[in-house]
C-alpha cells in the first residue's frame, strides 16, 4: 500500500458494521460515528494476488474513551523518556481508572493488575463470538481493554483454531487460536515498559499478576461457554464438555 494511509469503501463499511455489532454483542469496543465517502481513488490489491484495482475511498470517524495503547507506554520506555511516561501513566489512571487512588504508591501495580484482568476478559469475549482481530500487536491493544483498530478482522463461519483473517499473516501469528497467547505476550511487553517505574517488590508482585493471566482467561472463557450451553452450577466435567464440543465442531 506504500503507506498511503487511505481506506477503501468496502473495508470502511465492514469496519462500521462490525464495531457496532461488537458493541451490541456486549464486547468493549470503539464505535463508528459516521462514514464519509471520498472522491479520491485508492489503488488496492484486494486479494494480494497482483491484481491491483481502483476503488472508492472512504473515511470512518471512530470514537473511543481513549486511544492509548500498550505501545504508547512501550515507546516511551524504549526511548528512556521515563518522566514523560510517568506523567502519561498518571494521566491515564486519573482519567480512566477511578478506582485507583492517585496518592497510592502501588497505583502502577494496581493499574497493571486491572489491565491484565480486563485483557483476559476481552480476549475471552472475542473467542466467545468467534472474532479474530487480525493484527494483535502492542500498538493495537488498548490500555482500557477495548477493541480498537478494525483492520483485517474476521468472524469464523465454523470453528477452526487456525483461522486467520489477515491474508498477509503468512506465519499465522495472529490466528484466532493464538489470540490468548498473544495477549500474554503483549502484557509482558507492558510489564517490561512499567518496570523502570516499579520498585523491586512491586516488580515481583507484577510478575506474579502476569502469571495469573492464563487462569483468569480460562475462568472467563469457561463462564462464557457455559452460558452458551445453558450449563448451571459448577461441575468439574464442564471444561471437558466444552473442549469436546469444540473438537466435534472442528471435525464437522
Amino acid at each position: 500500500r506504500n503507506g498511503d494511509g487511505r481506506a477503501v469503501l468496502r473495508s470502511s463499511v465492514r469496519e462500521f458494521l462490525c464495531s457496532e455489532a461488537m458493541h451490541y454483542l456486549g464486547i468493549p469496543t470503539g464505535r463508528a460515528a459516521s462514514l464519509v465517502v471520498s472522491d479520491d481513488d485508492v489503488w488496492r490489491d484486494q486479494f494480494y494476488n497482483g491484481n491491483i484495482k481502483k476503488e472508492r475511498g472512504a473515511i470512518v470517524l471512530r470514537l473511543a474513551k481513549s486511544w492509548f495503547r500498550i505501545g504508547s507506554l512501550e515507546i516511551l520506555a524504549h526511548s528512556g523518556e521515563l518522566d514523560l511516561q510517568r506523567r502519561l501513566l498518571d494521566f491515564i489512571i486519573q482519567e480512566h481508572f477511578p478506582s485507583i487512588a492517585m496518592n497510592d504508591s502501588n497505583r502502577y501495580l494496581e493499574f497493571f493488575s486491572t489491565v491484565v484482568s480486563e485483557t483476559a476478559n476481552l480476549i475471552a469475549l472475542w473467542m466467545s463470538v468467534g472474532f479474530a482481530h487480525g493484527v494483535c500487536n502492542t500498538d493495537n491493544f488498548s490500555l482500557l481493554s477495548i477493541t480498537i483498530d478494525y483492520g483485517p478482522f474476521g468472524f469464523m463461519d465454523s470453528y477452526d483454531p487456525n483461522f486467520v483473517p489477515n491474508t498477509s499473516d503468512d506465519e499465522r501469528r495472529y490466528k484466532i487460536g493464538n489470540q490468548a497467547n498473544v495477549g500474554l505476550f503483549n502484557l509482558s511487553k507492558l510489564l517490561q515498559a512499567l518496570k523502570p517505574l516499579l520498585d523491586p517488590r512491586q516488580r515481583q508482585l507484577a510478575s506474579q499478576i502476569l502469571e495469573g493471566y492464563g487462569e483468569r482467561y480460562y475462568i472467563r472463557f469457561t463462564e462464557l461457554f457455559k452460558t452458551k450451553l445453558g450449563l448451571l452450577g459448577e461441575n468439574e466435567d464442564d471444561h471437558y464438555l466444552i473442549a469436546f464440543l469444540l473438537k466435534v465442531s472442528l471435525l464437522c
